[in-house]
């Protein structure tokens, strides 16, 4: 992966899109920290981990702020290195499949058991209010 965002900047950078090139950088620089560390990660791991980061940094800003606009561009052009999204049925089906193979299982075991799929597919706070609602009823 590092190779392709390697060559997308180089793109970026003939094309001359500034916001697209910041956001690779930043990703490059991600996977190039990941591969100097004691314990390195698998680079889709590392781009979940830094769309999460600006995910999260979308709060700090109001609404309607160059800066938070920036972000969401930035989020968009990252979006082709992440895994593809889950919906809302792929994971209650998931969820049922995981609670059928296991009955009487808690919330704590379901979301354990289902993290491994979702992780950067399906975000963990929409995933734990399904599986509360799904296991109470």
């Amino acid at each position: 992966m590092l190779e392709k965002v390697t060559e997308d900047i180089k793109n970026a950078m003939k094309a001359k899109d500034k916001v697209r090139l910041d956001a690779l950088r930043m990703l490059k620089s991600a996977f190039i920290e990941n591969n100097t560390s004691p314990k390195p990660k698998a680079e889709s791991e590392v781009a979940i981990a830094h769309v999460k980061k600006l995910r999260d940094s979308m709060e700090s800003y109001p609404q309607g702020s160059a800066e938070l606009d920036k972000i969401r561009a930035e989020i968009d052009c990252l979006a082709e290195y992440l895994p593809k999204p889950m919906t809302r049925d792929e994971f209650k089906a998931l969820v049922q499949d995981f609670v059928a193979q296991n009955p009487g299982a808690d919330f704590a075991k379901v979301m354990k058991g289902v993290s491994g799929e979702i992780k950067g597919r399906f975000d963990g706070r929409e995933a734990s209010e399904l599986i509360k609602s799904m296991l109470s009823s």
